[in-house]
């Protein structure tokens, strides 16, 4: 189940960092820094998205595993309803919010008007993503990842094709820079969103009906903490972001460089985290915890082996890494000591994200979420004190050493069982 997902997740990092190779080598650093403002307030978004992902995903898994394939799907046509009606909120409110969002971040005013132009574009496609996220968690439920995979894999392609053609312009397609960049990821996730209900329609996993208020209620309730997770997470980076600022343009660049670079370890663990979660719904909808249990640690021991191969080649090419991404030496230099300080914590990350998922596929989400996000917020303090004395080491230092208390804490919580009796 694992497979597929991992790889899914691995295409949208390769067309991720694709579009960071051109962005940066087309339209130059101060665009690559303020598509990376604009990303951390993208992630706090998605955070919304994930709310019916991670709710959906539980409850229908529950269904599947207590044998009800109807009802699974016609939870599965309200959490796709739930999910077009956040994104569309989030697409209306995206002209009034814009100014403010850059104004956060305190970026120059050069820097706040491209990524302006990113973020605008790049909300406006949030119903369909939001749809997206329903979709793959309606596969994911039933325990099918290949479907995604391969929905993701033909619509990436043309994502790829887009990229280059949409920024630099070729032949009729005028010159669109950071717009065309995220013009070019909205079209295949929305013939994505709409390939995948036309095959959920047709093998019976999606039945519509008026949204049922217990249903989406139970959707909120299991994905809100998880999503405000993220959602707080998000808005800790908007702020190490302003602070970042304060060294200059190249030291935001590296921000955003390396966290493509920890995106391997990443998505790798959340594809592995997608199968689980659904693993252990279904398992406890059977009645099986034990299983659920060896779920939960066999995958972090596999996410674990990938994050150690990535601190290594992240400890000896640093500098060959950063190089693929930006010709500039000041952002080639500050991203390689990046990669250098933050290796050790992709050791933890994967026991972080797999877990995490494991305990809501359980439908435990608000105690891993308050003690996940009381350690995030330490990185303000904790960074802006370290950045005062060490400038950027300190703060690079800050956040990888708060990564991997997350991921110590996930473990220890998976250890206790407490997620073994939830009712969802």
């Amino acid at each position: 189940m694992a497979l597929p997902a991992v790889i899914a997740n691995l295409l949208m990092t390769a067309f991720h960092n694709v579009d960071t190779f051109w962005i940066g080598r087309s339209l130059g650093a101060e665009s690559l820094a303020a598509v990376t403002g604009a990303v951390f307030w993208v992630w706090l978004v998605i955070s919304v998205g994930e709310m019916v992902s991670i709710g959906l995903d539980a409850v229908a898994a529950r269904r599947h595993g207590e044998r009800r394939p109807q009802d699974a799907a016609r939870t599965v046509g309200d959490g796709f309803v739930l999910a077009l009606l956040l994104g569309a909120a989030i697409a209306m409110a995206t002209p009034f919010i814009l100014v403010l969002l850059f104004d956060l971040l305190g970026t120059s005013e050069r820097v706040s008007g491209i990524g302006r132009e990113y973020l605008g574009m790049y909300f406006l496609g949030m119903p369909l993503i939001f749809g997206f996220f329903a979709v793959d968690a309606a596969f994911r439920a039933r325990g099918d990842t290949r479907t995604p995979l391969w929905i993701l894999a033909v619509t990436t392609v043309l994502g790829l094709a887009l990229d280059p053609v949409l920024i630099r312009g070729l032949g009729p397609f005028p010159a669109l820079g950071v717009r065309g960049a995220a013009l070019a990821t909205l079209v295949p996730r929305g013939l994505a969103c709409i390939a995948g209900v036309i095959v959920l329609r047709r093998r019976g996993m999606l039945a519509w009906g008026w949204p049922r208020w217990p249903v989406l209620g139970t959707i909120v309730r299991v994905g809100a903490p998880a999503a405000a997770t993220g959602g707080v997470f998000s808005f800790i980076y908007v702020l190490l972001t302003r602070l970042t600022t304060q060294f200059g343009t190249p030291a935001l660049a590296a921000l955003g460089l390396g966290f493509r670079m920890e995106g391997v370890v990443y998505v790798a663990s959340v594809g592995m985290g997608a199968a689980v979660a659904a693993i252990v719904g279904q398992s406890l909808g059977a009645g099986d915890a034990a299983r659920a249990a060896r779920a939960g640690w066999m995958s972090t021991a596999i996410v674990s082996v990938v994050g150690a191969a990535m601190a290594v080649a992240s400890l000896l090419f640093a500098e060959e890494f950063a190089g693929i991404f930006s010709d500039d030496p000041a952002v080639i230099a500050e991203a390689a000591r990046y990669l250098r300080i933050s290796a050790f914590s992709q050791l933890f990350l994967g026991a972080e994200v797999v877990l995490e998922s494991a305990m809501a596929g359980a439908g435990w989400t608000l105690v891993p979420m308050l003690l996940s996000t009381s350690i995030t917020a330490l990185r303000l303090p904790l960074g802006a004190w370290a950045a005062g004395v060490w400038g950027t080491s300190g703060l690079w230092w800050t956040i990888a050493l708060t990564a991997a208390a997350r991921g110590v804490l996930m473990v220890l919580l998976w250890g206790s069982g407490r997620w073994r009796g939830v009712r969802v």
